[in-house]
């Protein structure tokens, strides 16, 4: 356990570094235009790669040390932000803002590339937590990984806001830079302890295993569903993704949204903290099943009224559900899929999952500035919806989330009568 937990405080100083940019990045674009567009394009973008290149990702893991592939992933990252650091010494700020320009998308497109690379470490992260910690403990374990990605996102939330707000994009490109030197350092004295590699006799010299990853899943009743099941949160999610910035820095300034950023996150330690002390329970798809309810109610109500209050109080309540959603996932594999398979079969899950959202992104950005919010912000809209969700400069993003919500609880629903949850959970206890 001493070597999983100097992995966690890596991964911990990685994964600040990459919420940091990443959330500054999308800040810096919306205050600069002010284009709920630019930012959804973003955040779909980042979504998309993730969906391509996870495939890829899973395969490496597999066919790597688990130490190798991190070390990897550190030293993309860092060649990545160097290099977005000298475009923008190189290109005058107004140039680099433009997002109808090619020189915005290569420059976002790099720090995103910086950001994506950092999936294969957490892929990576995931079979080591198989590797290390016995299997009894790995729901708690993965809730400790939760708890150390709710502190990451809790110190880059505030410091990302404050740090667009009074350093600007130059000084936050430094900082990125620098502790992203630090990981990679601190990751040359972690030690890893993993005498070979698990080969699978399928995997061979692909860089690529689909099939390998479609016959580990199918191998496994119910796994598929419940891949397909993350799939479809993950597309309603992808409002998620293009709105809730835009609605947060309609009520707060940049430096106060970062900083309620920060405070609600401690929902997300507090959420990792508890399944680290208590686990998921005798059945985690059960427990998957009734967090994204309670998590499908709370997006139709935390901005029902346009109230700074309330909508803080839901995405704290939001952050504190979250942990257990990501923990039963990786729990669920790790114990039923062998380990010379599971970088695969987290990569295949990855991708399928995230390529949902970017298709959200990219659809809601263009409906929401185009139609929904002009719709909310004239006389038909406040008259025949202004009952359900009151008045307000942001009731159009309202609107969509409160639609996602009432999807997403009526599929979750339905996810309990099916044939794949009983398979599942049923396989689940035998493994």
């Amino acid at each position: 356990m001493r070597q999983f937990y100097n992995v966690l405080l890596n991964t911990l100083v990685a994964n600040v570094t990459t919420s940091y940019l990443w959330f500054a990045l999308t800040f810096w674009v919306y205050l600069e235009t002010r284009s709920v567009l630019a930012t959804a394009f973003i955040g779909g973008s980042y979504m998309l790669l993730v969906a391509i290149l996870s495939l890829v990702f899973g395969t490496i893991v597999d066919h790597n040390k688990k130490k190798v592939v991190m070390m990897a992933s550190t030293i993309i990252t860092f060649v990545a932000y160097a290099i977005a650091g000298i475009m923008f010494l190189l290109f005058p700020e107004d140039q680099l803002i433009n997002w109808k320009s090619g020189v915005f998308w290569l420059f976002s497109g790099i720090i995103l590339i910086g950001g994506v690379v950092e999936n294969m470490r957490n892929i990576a992260l995931s079979t080591t937590v198989t590797l290390l910690v016995p299997k009894d403990r790995r729901d708690k374990a993965n809730g400790m990984v939760g708890t150390v990605q709710g502190v990451a996102f809790m110190v880059t939330s505030v410091f990302s806001g404050l740090s667009i707000g009074l350093l600007g994009m130059g000084w936050t490109l430094a900082i990125a830079i620098t502790l992203t030197g630090v990981a990679l350092l601190h990751l040359v004295f972690v030690s890893i302890p993993e005498k070979s590699i698990a080969h699978d006799p399928e995997l061979q010299n692909k860089k690529i295993d689909i099939r390998g990853s479609l016959n580990a899943i199918h191998a496994i009743p119910g796994l598929f569903a419940l891949i397909i099941f993350t799939t479809f949160n993950n597309f309603v999610g992808g409002s998620y993704i293009a709105l809730m910035d835009p609605y947060g820095l309609t009520l707060f300034s940049v430096e106060l949204w970062g900083i309620v950023l920060g405070i609600t996150s401690t929902g997300f330690i507090l959420g990792g903290l508890a399944i680290a002390k208590f686990g998921l329970g005798k059945n985690p798809i059960r427990t998957l099943l009734f967090v994204n309810i309670a998590i499908a109610i709370l997006g139709m109500l935390f901005i029902i009224r346009e109230f700074w209050l309330l909508y803080a109080v839901g995405i704290f309540v939001f952050m504190c559900l979250m942990p257990a959603a990501e923990a039963a996932e990786q729990t669920i594999i790790q114990r039923v899929v062998p380990f010379n398979r599971q970088g695969r079969v987290f990569g295949f899950a990855q991708s399928i999952e995230s390529a949902a959202s970017p298709i959200t992104a990219f659809m809601i950005g263009p409906i929401a500035e185009f139609w929904i919010i002009p719709y909310m912000n004239g006389d038909a809209g406040k008259t025949q919806l202004g009952w359900l969700l009151g008045d307000g400069e942001a009731r159009g993003i309202a609107l969509i989330l409160f639609v996602t919500g009432l999807i997403t609880l009526i599929f979750v629903i339905a996810a309990f009568t099916t044939k794949s949850y009983r398979l599942l959970s049923t396989y689940y206890a035998k493994s």
